[in-house]
This record gives C-alpha cells, sequence and structure tokens, in this order.
C-alpha cells in the first residue's frame, strides 16, 4: 500500500546514522517522505542523503533543522544565515525535493486528500521553564548549568539581528501561507521543532527547551485544520495528542540514543495512512 511516510534528525555525520540513511527504501514505488530535518551539518552530505533518497521515493519533502543551518568550519561552503538556506534551497531544487518555498503539495493517496505543508520558523527562547520571565534570565541559566545548544556559535541570522527576529519573519511569511490553503482539505504540518511546548516536558534538561520551538505556534495545528503534525529536534520519538491532533516526533538521532533501543534503528514512521491505535 502507498504511504506518507517520515523520519528526520538523520545526522549522517555519524557513519553508523549513513550507513542507516543507504538502507531507507519505500515499501512501495509511489512512497512519500518527509524529512524534517538535521540531516547533517555539510552541505555536501545534505545533498548526497536528499539525491539518494529522492531516487527513491516518489516525493521527497525536506524542512531545514538546525544542524543544515549551521556554519560550521568544517564545512567548506561557509554562508551564513538566509543565504545558507536559500543555498540549501536552490539544491533541493535541482533535486525536485519540496522545500517551505515551494507550493504545498497534495497528498491523494491513502488517507488522502491532505496538504502536506513543509515549515520553517525557528524558536525565539519562548520555550522557558516556569518562573523564568525573559530570554535573557534563560539563556543565563542555561549557560550557569552548562546546557547550551550549539546554535549559540554556528547559527547565525544574518541579515535579521537575531535569531528570534529571523523566527518572527518566518512566522508571519508561514502564517500567512497557511491561511491561503483550501479551507476543505486537512493538513499534515512538517516541521523540525514542536509546535507546542507540551512535547519538550519530559526533556531531562529542561534549560534547553528554549532552542525548541516559540509559542507563536502554540494554536496552529488547531488554526490550520491539522490531521498531523510532523517533528524532531528532540530526539525522543513517540506519538503524543494535543487537541486531538496527532503529533509524530520521527528521529533517529545520534548513535548512542538509538543504540539502547529495543526497536530497530532508522524505522520510517507511518504517516498516512493513519495508524488505527493511538500510542
Amino acid at each position: 500500500m502507498t504511504s506518507l511516510l517520515a523520519i528526520s534528525d538523520l545526522h549522517i555525520g555519524y557513519q553508523e546514522n549513513r550507513r542507516i540513511v543507504e538502507e531507507l527504501r519505500p515499501a512501495s514505488g509511489t512512497d512519500w517522505l518527509l524529512v524534517a530535518g538535521d540531516v547533517s551539518e555539510k552541505v555536501a552530505d545534505v545533498e548526497w542523503a536528499l539525491r539518494l533518497l529522492s531516487e527513491r521515493f516518489a516525493k521527497v519533502v525536506w524542512v531545514p533543522g538546525n544542524h543544515e543551518l549551521w556554519t560550521h568550519p568544517g564545512d567548506p561552503v561557509q554562508f551564513r544565515g538566509e543565504e545558507r538556506y536559500r543555498h540549501l534551497v536552490k539544491l533541493c531544487g535541482d533535486l525536485g525535493v519540496v522545500t517551505p518555498e515551494d507550493p504545498y503539495p497534495v497528498w491523494d493517496g491513502p488517507g488522502g486528500p491532505v496538504t502536506v505543508a513543509p515549515l520553517f520558523v525557528l524558536y525565539d527562547y519562548t520555550f522557558r521553564m516556569p518562573g523564568v520571565a525573559t530570554a535573557e534570565e534563560a539563556l543565563a541559566l542555561a549557560y550557569d548549568k552548562g546546557v547550551v545548544c550549539t546554535d549559540e556559535m554556528f547559527l547565525h541570522p544574518d541579515p535579521y539581528p537575531s535569531r528570534p527576529a529571523w523566527c518572527s519573519a518566518r512566522v508571519a511569511e508561514t502564517e500567512r501561507r497557511l491561511a491561503a490553503c483550501p479551507p476543505d482539505l486537512p493538513t499534515v504540518l512538517v516541521n523540525h521543532y514542536p509546535l507546542v511546548r507540551e512535547p519538550t516536558l519530559i526533556m531531562h534538561h529542561q534549560e534547553f527547551t528554549i532552542w525548541c520551538g516559540t509559542e507563536q505556534t502554540a494554536d496552529w495545528h488547531v488554526r490550520f485544520n491539522a490531521h498531523t503534525v510532523v517533528y524532531g529536534h528532540l530526539h525522543i520519538p513517540r506519538t503524543t495528542w494535543h487537541d486531538g491532533v496527532r503529533f509524530e516526533e520521527v528521529s533517529l538521532g545520534y548513535p548512542r540514543e538509538w543504540r539502547p533501543r529495543a526497536t530497530p534503528p532508522g524505522r520510517l514512521r507511518e504517516i498516512l495512512p493513519a495508524p488505527h491505535a493511538a500510542t
């Protein structure tokens, strides 16, 4: 049966993960694959993975994670911020991979039709711990605890003055596009970060949640008629439900994270047709 499948956080800089990606294949020649960010920090690796997957799946939809947006000193491509993102979008266009800048495709397979909406909205430090009033306080607490996202060194917001400013611009543009979607079709919203705060509440280091999303998207799954929300970033693959909407965290994660799990790594998550039972 044709399926709409998803995975994220491939992190193919790790050889074990690269081998897993080499083995990813559709069950049907008409399967689509949603890739919810963090393929790699290096442009050449992103191109390798998306080229491989686009040759195997009928359609590949990609959204950027924070790692793709890093200007890593080990990457020959030293574009920063918006310029780096646009470079990746062009690369995807050359491969036939759908990005947040393209018209949203409609899945007409089993469980459809639905509008598949790839999103890029970043974060703005609003997923703060209780009692922490400002982003400055939250950042100070994270630095004090030694729990600091590498984005602070490598993810540059150019030409925006800050990552929250870039986030706000992306939120405004994305809201405009989502509002223009056909009102009679449900959506599958695909973002690197969870659209709501609740999935982050089980994270061991709550100081880290400020790099995990924005409160500006907290009602999008309701406002924009979401059938399912697909995300990654947390490296905690699971299914949760919020306001009756299914949220799927679909990450592979780092080898040290997936090795202890009983389930084999790299299993593609079926988004549509929807599983019958909630877990």
